[in-house]
């Protein structure tokens, strides 16, 4: 049964060709794996089939008496409520339903015996409906479902609009598979989690009885969840049986054949012409070059395939500092009350260091303290000398109308034109990306314009903070060996261990420092 039916779709975003002529179908079951380079237009396709944005061209139809929860990059909150009210509002059907009994119980004094039947039977078949749904047991449903995505360490009774960005977007996702849809579709759900969230949520999704469609650059997570694959290359789409290292045997074999079969109509077509060039001219042979030129003329040309741009990472080295990048002596940090109790630890120069633990512990928190951008509760941090840092925050602060050859050229004003743009396609963004505004580009692109930036810098100690999120496969693996390559120090926060622990020397985990329960 075809839950979902996408024929014929194209959509132009920006004066750029993101879908053409796309056709997708979404069967019962089914858990799908969306996958594809940054900027393939992976989240215009969802928005597209949760009627989010309207396509150019195509139908969507989604089978009937369905319900569709959706979860993308860019999901708000309402403030003034705290979490456990937002999680509560994925039961306001039940909620509803059981305010209407009890208007019901209340009725029933009043009604007359022929009425009274009818009530009856409403209001059993309210209680049947609350029963079968557990309505009575919700609070442990929704203590197990944010316990299982790490919002317990968060607080069930804080305001949302004191959370972080992950936080909320934790908040989000909760809410969503509370919800129990008949499809979920959701747009990197493992950006802001924990590698025992992201156990958890795995597990989840490999239970769901129900189909889901789902993006995401974290391959093992892939791998663990979806049976088919749908890949989105210069503009088509196309399906794949399987989980992701399925399709990208089928795939390599794919473009291969595709390659092999340019190569063998490119030589057939310079034969032909190299024919006709020596014998058009010669009255004995010209009637076989006029053969071999209709041959030419009827020939289907086989496009050459388009190589997606690749991004190369490398990070100038700045003078040699001092032996101490950092010693911090009795530091506790926070905004208003404390995250961790007092703590001492020095980081030498050429140490690459990971910081994990469970979100809410303050890993940005420390970062931004060790920097000196936020002050500690008490205790001290102190630099060493000749320290030349770059940062790389994990989203950007506010809505950056700028375009990104604008962006980059701010920084560095003493660039031409041709230096900005050939450091923007070293990082793997085109010409249409260049000239966009970074607010418009996906995650993973305007990623790679903040990374851009701290190429161009003079950099003894990077500071990442999430740098993966977003990050296509390809972009994380190059991210990977520059980082491995930098002579300098690292100081990292990141949720995916996979993509450091072959590299890094040290891993300082923030839940030994924290003052919470976790």
């Amino acid at each position: 049964m075809s839950l979902l039916i996408v024929e014929n779709v194209s959509h132009d975003f920006g004066g750029r060709h993101i879908l053409e002529d796309v056709s997708f179908r979404l069967e019962k079951g089914e858990h799908i794996g969306l996958v594809g380079a940054n900027g393939e237009g992976k989240s215009t396709f969802l928005n597209i089939v949760t009627d989010q944005l309207m396509p150019d061209a195509g139908k969507i139809e989604w089978a009937n008496k369905i319900t569709i929860g959706y979860l993308d990059q860019h999901s708000t909150l309402t403030r003034g409520k705290t979490v456990k009210e937002v999680l509560s509002e994925a039961f306001n059907y039940l909620h509803d339903l059981n305010a209407r009994m009890l208007d019901l119980y209340e009725q029933m004094g009043d009604t007359e015996p022929t009425q009274m039947d009818k009530l009856l039977a409403e209001v059993g078949d309210i209680q049947d409906t609350l029963e079968h749904a557990d309505y009575y047991a919700l609070d442990a449903k929704i203590e197990e479902f944010a316990n299982g995505l790490g919002l317990a360490s968060v607080g069930l009774q804080r305001d949302v609009a004191d959370l972080s960005g992950g936080q909320r977007s934790k908040v989000l996702l909760t809410k969503l598979l509370l919800q129990n849809p008949n499809i979920l579709v959701l747009d990197e759900p493992t950006n802001y989690l924990d590698e025992e969230h992201i156990a958890w949520l795995t597990k989840f999704l490999q239970n769901y009885e129900n189909a889901f469609i789902l993006v995401s650059h974290d391959i093992t997570f892939l791998n663990s969840v979806v049976n088919v694959i749908y890949h989105i290359e210069n503009c088509e789409l196309t399906r794949y049986s399987g989980d992701y290292n399925k399709f990208q045997e089928l795939y390599s074999i794919y473009k291969n054949q595709q390659n092999a079969a340019y190569e063998r109509q490119q030589q057939e077509v310079e034969q032909l012409e190299d024919f006709i060039a020596r014998n058009k001219a010669r009255i004995s042979t010209t009637g076989r070059a006029k053969s071999r030129q209709k041959k030419l003329d009827k020939m289907e040309l086989i496009e050459k395939p388009k190589e997606k741009p690749k991004a190369t990472f490398v990070f100038r080295e700045a003078r040699t500092p001092s032996r101490f990048i950092v010693q911090a002596k009795d530091l506790v940090i926070g905004y208003d009350t404390p995250l961790t109790r007092p703590v001492s630890f020095n980081i030498e120069r050429g140490q690459k260091i990971a910081i994990k633990g469970v979100n809410g512990l303050g890993k940005t928190t420390l970062l931004k303290t060790i920097l000196g951008l936020i002050p500690p509760l008490s205790g001290s941090i102190t630099l060493g000398d000749y320290l030349e840092p770059g940062y790389f925050e994990q989203e950007e602060s506010s809505k950056n109308e700028n375009t990104a050859l604008e962006d980059v050229w701010q920084e560095y004003p003493g660039l031409t034109n041709y230096q900005v743009r050939q450091a923007l396609a070293m990082c793997g963004l085109t010409s249409e990306h260049i000239t966009s505004k970074v607010f418009v580009l996906s995650g993973g692109e305007a990623a790679k314009v903040r990374l851009c930036k701290l190429t161009l810098k003079d950099i003894n100690w990077l500071v990442m903070d999430e740098p993966t999120n977003h990050l296509d496969v390809d972009a994380k693996e190059e991210l990977k060996r520059a980082l491995k390559a930098f002579k300098g120090s690292v100081l990292l926060v990141s949720h995916e261990p996979e993509f450091y622990q072959d590299w890094i020397t040290q891993v300082l985990n923030v839940e030994d420092w924290t003052t919470k329960t976790i």
